[in-house]
Protein backbone atom coordinates (compact mmCIF):
# COMPACT_ATOMS: atom_id res chain seq x y z
CA UNK A 1 0.00 0.00 0.00
CA UNK A 2 1.46 3.07 -0.99
CA UNK A 3 1.41 6.82 0.66
CA UNK A 4 -1.70 8.65 1.80
CA UNK A 5 -2.90 10.84 -1.17
CA UNK A 6 -5.51 13.54 -0.85
CA UNK A 7 -6.66 14.59 -4.56
CA UNK A 8 -8.56 17.76 -5.30
CA UNK A 9 -8.94 20.29 -8.11
CA UNK A 10 -6.21 22.97 -8.05
CA UNK A 11 -6.59 26.53 -8.29
CA UNK A 12 -5.98 29.21 -10.57
CA UNK A 13 -2.69 30.28 -8.41
CA UNK A 14 -0.90 26.33 -8.55
CA UNK A 15 -1.10 26.26 -12.66
CA UNK A 16 2.17 27.17 -12.86
CA UNK A 17 3.33 24.72 -10.30
CA UNK A 18 1.12 21.76 -12.15
CA UNK A 19 2.77 23.15 -15.40
CA UNK A 20 6.37 22.54 -13.75
CA UNK A 21 5.57 19.52 -12.17
CA UNK A 22 3.86 17.98 -16.05
CA UNK A 23 7.26 19.58 -17.85
CA UNK A 24 9.47 17.50 -15.09
CA UNK A 25 7.75 14.31 -15.42
CA UNK A 26 7.29 14.61 -19.45
CA UNK A 27 11.13 15.00 -19.36
CA UNK A 28 11.89 11.78 -17.57
CA UNK A 29 9.45 9.79 -19.34
CA UNK A 30 7.68 10.94 -22.35
CA UNK A 31 10.57 12.85 -24.03
CA UNK A 32 12.68 9.86 -25.21
CA UNK A 33 9.83 9.12 -27.83
CA UNK A 34 9.66 12.51 -29.23
CA UNK A 35 11.89 14.48 -31.53
CA UNK A 36 13.40 17.90 -30.19
CA UNK A 37 10.17 19.22 -32.91
CA UNK A 38 7.68 17.35 -30.41
CA UNK A 39 9.43 18.61 -27.33
CA UNK A 40 9.14 21.61 -27.77
CA UNK A 41 5.85 21.90 -28.67
CA UNK A 42 4.74 20.18 -25.90
CA UNK A 43 6.59 22.71 -23.70
CA UNK A 44 5.05 25.38 -25.96
CA UNK A 45 1.76 23.93 -25.66
CA UNK A 46 1.72 23.48 -21.07
CA UNK A 47 2.88 27.35 -21.10
CA UNK A 48 0.40 28.66 -23.42
CA UNK A 49 -2.16 30.91 -21.45
CA UNK A 50 -5.26 29.90 -24.14
CA UNK A 51 -4.66 26.25 -23.74
CA UNK A 52 -4.48 26.54 -20.27
CA UNK A 53 -7.51 28.31 -19.45
CA UNK A 54 -9.70 26.02 -20.96
CA UNK A 55 -8.30 23.24 -18.30
CA UNK A 56 -10.15 21.62 -15.27
CA UNK A 57 -6.72 20.42 -13.39
CA UNK A 58 -7.32 18.07 -10.16
CA UNK A 59 -3.87 17.25 -8.32
CA UNK A 60 -3.11 14.40 -6.14
CA UNK A 61 -1.01 15.07 -3.03
CA UNK A 62 1.47 12.89 -0.34
CA UNK A 63 1.13 15.54 2.45
CA UNK A 64 1.82 18.69 0.85
CA UNK A 65 3.84 17.35 -2.18
CA UNK A 66 2.35 17.40 -6.03
CA UNK A 67 2.76 13.71 -7.18
CA UNK A 68 0.16 13.69 -9.75
CA UNK A 69 -1.76 15.96 -12.07
CA UNK A 70 -4.86 15.35 -14.37
CA UNK A 71 -6.23 17.97 -16.45
CA UNK A 72 -9.61 17.79 -18.47
CA UNK A 73 -11.30 20.01 -21.36
CA UNK A 74 -14.25 20.20 -23.70
CA UNK A 75 -16.37 19.50 -20.37
CA UNK A 76 -14.25 16.75 -19.36
CA UNK A 77 -15.27 14.71 -22.36
CA UNK A 78 -11.17 14.74 -23.33
CA UNK A 79 -8.17 14.29 -21.12
CA UNK A 80 -5.64 16.76 -21.99
CA UNK A 81 -2.92 15.75 -19.47
CA UNK A 82 -2.12 13.06 -16.84
CA UNK A 83 1.14 12.92 -15.78
CA UNK A 84 1.92 10.83 -11.88
CA UNK A 85 5.55 11.14 -10.40
CA UNK A 86 7.92 7.78 -11.44
CA UNK A 87 8.36 7.52 -7.45
CA UNK A 88 5.14 6.98 -7.44
CA UNK A 89 4.44 5.10 -10.52
CA UNK A 90 1.74 1.30 -10.04
CA UNK A 91 0.56 3.01 -6.59
CA UNK A 92 -2.98 3.56 -7.62
CA UNK A 93 -2.53 7.49 -7.89
CA UNK A 94 -3.17 7.46 -11.02
CA UNK A 95 -6.35 5.59 -11.33
CA UNK A 96 -7.80 7.20 -8.28
CA UNK A 97 -7.08 10.73 -10.53
CA UNK A 98 -9.09 9.22 -13.56
CA UNK A 99 -11.77 8.11 -10.83
CA UNK A 100 -12.04 11.78 -9.71
CA UNK A 101 -12.74 13.46 -13.03
CA UNK A 102 -14.94 10.50 -13.95
CA UNK A 103 -16.95 11.20 -10.67
CA UNK A 104 -16.95 14.51 -11.19
CA UNK A 105 -18.88 14.12 -14.35
CA UNK A 106 -20.17 10.81 -15.46
CA UNK A 107 -19.96 10.93 -19.06
CA UNK A 108 -21.07 8.49 -22.29
CA UNK A 109 -17.73 8.66 -23.72
CA UNK A 110 -14.09 10.15 -22.65
CA UNK A 111 -11.41 10.71 -25.15
CA UNK A 112 -7.65 11.11 -25.02
CA UNK A 113 -4.37 11.30 -27.57
CA UNK A 114 -2.62 9.13 -26.05
CA UNK A 115 1.46 9.17 -26.00
CA UNK A 116 3.47 6.26 -26.84
CA UNK A 117 4.17 5.79 -23.64
CA UNK A 118 1.13 6.19 -22.02
CA UNK A 119 -0.59 3.37 -24.25
CA UNK A 120 -0.76 0.52 -22.06
CA UNK A 121 -2.19 2.81 -18.94
CA UNK A 122 -5.17 3.76 -20.86
CA UNK A 123 -5.92 0.49 -21.76
CA UNK A 124 -6.23 -0.65 -18.18
CA UNK A 125 -8.20 2.48 -17.59
CA UNK A 126 -10.44 0.88 -20.63
CA UNK A 127 -9.87 3.01 -23.13
CA UNK A 128 -9.36 1.05 -26.98
CA UNK A 129 -7.55 3.02 -29.81
CA UNK A 130 -10.03 4.14 -32.86
CA UNK A 131 -6.87 5.14 -35.15
CA UNK A 132 -3.87 4.42 -35.30
CA UNK A 133 -0.68 6.69 -34.04
CA UNK A 134 0.09 10.14 -35.52
CA UNK A 135 2.66 12.72 -35.65
CA UNK A 136 1.50 16.58 -35.73
CA UNK A 137 4.13 18.95 -35.06
CA UNK A 138 6.24 16.46 -33.68
CA UNK A 139 3.79 15.11 -30.88
CA UNK A 140 3.38 11.51 -31.00
CA UNK A 141 -0.16 10.21 -29.41
CA UNK A 142 -2.67 7.49 -30.34
CA UNK A 143 -6.44 8.50 -30.80
CA UNK A 144 -8.44 6.47 -27.91
CA UNK A 145 -11.83 6.38 -26.67
CA UNK A 146 -13.48 5.43 -23.54
CA UNK A 147 -17.43 4.80 -24.31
Amino acid sequence: MGPAIFIRRLEQEETAKARDFVWKVFKEYEAPDYTEEGMEEFYKSIHDESFLSQLCLYGAFTQKQLVGVIATRSGGTHIALFFVDGKYHRQGIGKQLFQTVRAGRPLDKMTVNASPYAVPVYHKLGFHEVDTEQTVNGLRFTPMILE
